[in-house]
Parts: C-alpha cells; sequence; structure tokens
C-alpha cells in the first residue's frame, strides 16, 4: 500500500504545472512493496525488480551468420582472388569433427561454431566453386571476422544484461531466454479499483432513459490499466450519493494500491466523490494546468492512493496518459523514459491560454516536400471521442506557448507511444 505524508502533494491557489506535478511524483511517491519470481510465459508487461547478470556470454560461442565458407583469414591472399579446397563442412548444432592442419576451406551454415582457428565467412552467393566442388574461389577484399558473430558480442558473462525497473516486453524476454533464464524476479502488479459515477450513466446494453448516456470512461480505463499490466477490480457505476460513494471507497481503500473514478469532482452539487473523499481522506491537489483534463482530483485514502479523473472521455485520456502514467510508473518502480516526441509542420492556427499544458487532437499527412504536416481534428469538445478514433496524436502545447500559425514546428507525440 502507498502513503503519503500530508504535505507531499500540498497545492495552493495557482494551476499546478503538469511537469512540476510529475517530477513530484518522481521524488515523493514511494515504490508499492512486494517481489516476486515468475516463468518468463507470466513476466510479461512486468516491472523487474532487481538487475539481471547475464550467467553465460551471448552468443556463447563464435558462430556463422550465413551460410557459406569459413577460412583462416591469413589464408586469403591481400590482393586477388584466393583458391582452396574444401576441406569439411559444418551445420548448426554440431561441432566440426574434420582435420584442422590443413589448408582449407569449411562449407558452413548459419549458426554453426565456427572451426577452431577459422575466423572469417565468405557467403555463399559471393564465391564460386570449381566443377567438381572440391574447390571454392574466394575473391579478395573481405575482413577479417566478416559474417561472424563473436562470443559475447551481444552480451559479456557477468554483465547487466536487464536493468532494474524496465518494463519486460518481448525483446527483454527473448534476451532472458536466449540467457537461459527460466524465471525473473518482478515487481508485484499494482491493484486498481475503478468506478464511474453519475445518475446519468448507465452500462452498455441496457435501456436508455431520458437524459441518460453510455458509460463510456470506464471501459477506457480498464482497457488502459490492463495494457499497462495493472490488475483491475471493475466495481461499476455508483450513483450522485455521497454515502454510497463513500462506502465504495473505503472498501476499496482496503485492498487497492490506487482508486480511480471518472466524474463527479467539480465543484457542482451532485458532484460528490470530492466531498466523500474529504470525509475519509485527504486531497492533496486539483487545480493542474492541463487541457483537456480539468477538473483532477489526486488525494490519500487510508493507504491507497485516490485520482479522481474529469467525467468527458477525452479528458480521461488525456489525464490518464499525461498524469496517471506518470504515477503509476513510479508506485511500481518503472524506470520511465520521456515520451518520444518528434516535430512536425503545424497545418493549422490555434491560440491558447498561458500556464497550462495542452494536448492538441491532430492527424498526420505527408506533403509533396516529404515533411508530415498536423491537421486539427475540426471538434474540439472534451466529450467528442471521435476526436481520438480519427487522429494519430497529439500536438502538445507547452505551459508557454500562447498561439501557433500554419507553417511552425509543433511536437508530436502518437497515440501508440503514448499507451506504451
Amino acid at each position: 500500500m502507498v502513503q503519503l505524508t500530508p504535505d507531499h502533494l500540498a497545492f495552493g491557489e495557482e494551476l499546478l504545472r503538469v511537469d512540476v506535478l510529475l517530477e513530484r511524483f518522481s521524488r515523493q511517491i514511494p515504490v508499492v512493496a512486494g517481489i516476486e519470481t515468475v516463468a518468463l510465459r507470466h513476466a510479461a508487461q512486468r516491472v523487474l525488480a532487481e538487475d539481471v547478470e547475464a550467467p553465460l556470454p551471448l552468443p556463447g560461442f563464435a558462430n556463422s551468420a550465413v551460410d557459406g565458407y569459413a577460412v583462416a583469414h591469413a589464408m586469403l591472399n591481400p590482393d586477388r582472388d584466393t583458391v582452396l579446397p574444401v576441406i569439411g563442412r559444418v551445420a548448426a548444432g554440431a561441432a566440426y569433427e574434420g582435420l584442422l592442419g590443413r589448408r582449407g576451406a569449411i562449407r558452413i551454415f548459419t549458426g554453426a561454431p565456427m572451426p577452431e582457428g577459422y575466423d572469417t565467412v565468405f557467403m555463399q552467393e559471393d564465391v564460386s566453386l570449381h566443377v567438381d566442388g572440391a574447390d571454392v574461389s574466394l575473391p579478395s577484399g573481405l575482413k577479417q571476422n566478416a559474417n561472424c558473430r563473436l562470443a559475447g558480442e551481444d552480451v559479456k558473462q557477468g554483465a547487466v544484461a536487464l536493468k532494474a525497473g524496465v518494463v519486460l516486453g518481448p525483446a527483454e524476454l527473448s534476451l532472458a531466454a536466449a540467457l537461459g533464464l527460466s524465471h525473473l524476479p518482478v515487481r508485484r502488479p499494482l491493484k486498481i479499483a475503478v468506478f464511474s459515477t453519475g445518475n446519468e450513466v448507465v452500462e452498455a446494453g441496457t435501456p436508455l432513459a431520458t437524459g441518460q448516456l453510455y458509460d463510456a470512461n470506464r471501459m477506457m480505463l480498464i482497457t488502459i490499466l490492463e495494457r499497462w499490466g495493472l490488475l483491475v477490480t471493475d466495481l461499476g457505476i455508483l450513483p450522485d450519493q455521497r454515502a454510497a460513494i463513500g462506502g465504495a471507497l473505503s472498501k476499496a481503500s482496503r485492498d487497492h494500491d490506487l482508486i480511480l473514478t471518472s466524474g463527479g469532482v467539480s465543484t457542482g452539487e451532485e458532484d460528490h466523490v470530492k466531498a466523500a473523499l474529504g470525509d475519509q481522506g485527504r486531497m492533496d491537489l486539483w487545480r493542474v494546468g492541463i487541457k483537456p483534463g480539468r477538473p483532477l482530483v489526486v488525494g490519500q485514502l487510508g493507504q491507497s492512493l485516490f485520482v479522481g479523473l474529469p467525467g468527458n472521455p477525452v479528458a480521461v485520456f488525456v489525464t490518464m496518459t499525461a498524469i496517471v502514467r506518470g504515477l503509476v510508473a513510479c508506485m511500481r518502480g518503472e524506470a520511465m523514459t520521456p515520451l518520444r516526441h518528434f516535430n512536425v509542420r503545424s497545418d493549422f492556427n490555434y491560440r491558447k491560454k498561458q500556464g497550462r499544458r495542452e494536448f492538441v487532437r491532430v492527424s498526420l499527412s505527408q506533403g509533396s516536400d516529404g515533411v508530415y504536416g498536423a491537421s486539427k481534428h475540426p471538434q474540439d469538445g472534451a466529450g467528442v471521442i471521435t476526436s481520438l478514433t480519427e487522429t494519430d496524436g497529439f500536438v502538445i502545447l507547452s505551459e508557454d506557448v500562447t498561439r501557433i500559425a500554419a507553417g511552425d514546428n509543433v511536437s508530436f507525440v502518437s497515440y501508440a507511444a503514448i499507451l506504451s
């Protein structure tokens, strides 16, 4: 469970910058305790808890990277073709069993171990076999160790192959398997409770009464959280009743690391989530300079962290990926790397207020000059879900930017990168 001291995220009247909030998370959010050892098959999306040293070199032995002919580089003529007898062959999974005292070339296949004293491989398409196949003509100019994978060239024995904090994906698990590791030490998965609020919100598939709408937020939240490898408890939809919300919060705080809600955190008379939080816990901040994404509440409930997200789906997506992503990374000991942004050309004009970070939904298209341009979605509303499905990512405008003009370079990040 997570426990913060009261002043960790104390808020004032000024809007808190997104980068300042994330920096506070990195300094002040403790890593949730708990390490377990799991089989590789079940380690995907888990966070590695300890550095892993290579128990053996990778590759474990020098081997051929191609099908061809292995030679000792010293046998080759430096300025003309070299003709050598073919004195044997070696395939993958077997050692060379021929005599090595003779001066000659050895037929070798991809992955086969290099015979002792042999250090260079010619690709089969680059050589000429004599009519009887007993001799092979090798062109000059090939460098020593060409087409050879040297022992330990990928990872040296004893070196740190995987660093603590990495999220284990296909590449990391492939490396672990190649090193002969069947299990890895990982952080325990975070337990997240999710619910929506609102008398107007109903479950998809049920009839709609006047003024009601289907709950789009919970499905979004659950999908994102599970994509990040977290354990999610779906608490459904709660009515706009302070007692009902308070009861759900109290129960969820007993065995969850983080509680996520959407809706009910504004200052309206029917927004009871913030009030229920105040009854049992503590609100640490709610004035964050982000658009779309307000209002946003971060607080403490027992030993659980609490995040109250806005009610509009696009605002939920933005706050989840821009803020909750960083919070979750800190809680599970993940070594976060900055999002990969790249510059594109703005194909639109835009003005914004100073002091808040804005996430503008855009589609990319390549111009005749080869440069990618960003076109803004025609609808800005935080409830317009198609502004996500019909675009490729965000142009992110920092707090200090107040306007951009068509033709300006802007910073773009794709949804795929955001959700990874």
